[in-house]
């Protein structure tokens, strides 16, 4: 069931009536819906957000996992999705998002908000592998408040035979430093 405070666009009001509702201060965007403007905004509101666009075959990953997660302010310009379910999908997703054509194993994957997402070290896992710098902060701000799960993290990419897996473990080894060194002063 989608959330209350969740409005889309042509579900109970137009683009018109949300529009106007946002300039009049009502409302305020999140990610593909608006929201009350007096809302927490919550894990579960930002992936409800995408319920259109990840329907129930698939699972928000990398940077919009690391948003739902609640460690980016804002959510990416196109979304990074994959499969949730293990037969391959007979139409192309939108243009709106990068779409790996990989189903993601069951046991990394949480139900918020009425769509898939990666578990938290499912996603930080993701992030380490990519080589780019927006990856790589959104890597260092999911992992900022729990030590536990970057060790999580560089052991299962040590178990496996993964792309990029010794620049992930490196730069996770290099979080994991700089948190050791944060606790110690």
């Amino acid at each position: 069931m989608a959330s209350p405070f969740l409005y889309y666009v042509d579900d109970r009001l137009s683009l018109a009536e949300l529009t106007a509702a946002r300039l009049d201060g009502h409302v305020v965007e999140l990610g593909d819906a608006y929201i009350p403007a007096d809302a927490v905004e919550t894990r579960a509101l930002r992936a409800g957000s995408l319920a259109a666009l990840l329907g129930h075959t698939l699972a928000a990953t990398h940077l919009t996992a690391a948003w739902v997660h609640g460690a980016l302010p804002v959510p990416p310009d196109r979304h990074t999705v994959q499969r949730a379910v293990p037969k391959r999908l007979s139409h192309a997703p939108s243009r709106r998002v990068v779409y790996r054509d990989l189903a993601v194993d069951p046991e990394d994957l949480v139900l918020v908000g009425g769509v898939h997402v990666t578990t938290r070290l499912r996603t930080l896992v993701d992030l380490a592998r990519v080589d780019d710098d927006e990856h790589a902060r959104a890597c260092r701000l999911v992992a900022a408040d729990d030590p536990d799960l970057v060790s999580a993290a560089i052991d299962r990419l040590e178990r496996g035979a993964l792309p990029h897996k010794r620049a992930a473990v490196a730069l996770l080894r290099g979080i994991a430093a700089a948190q050791a060194a944060v606790r110690t002063t």
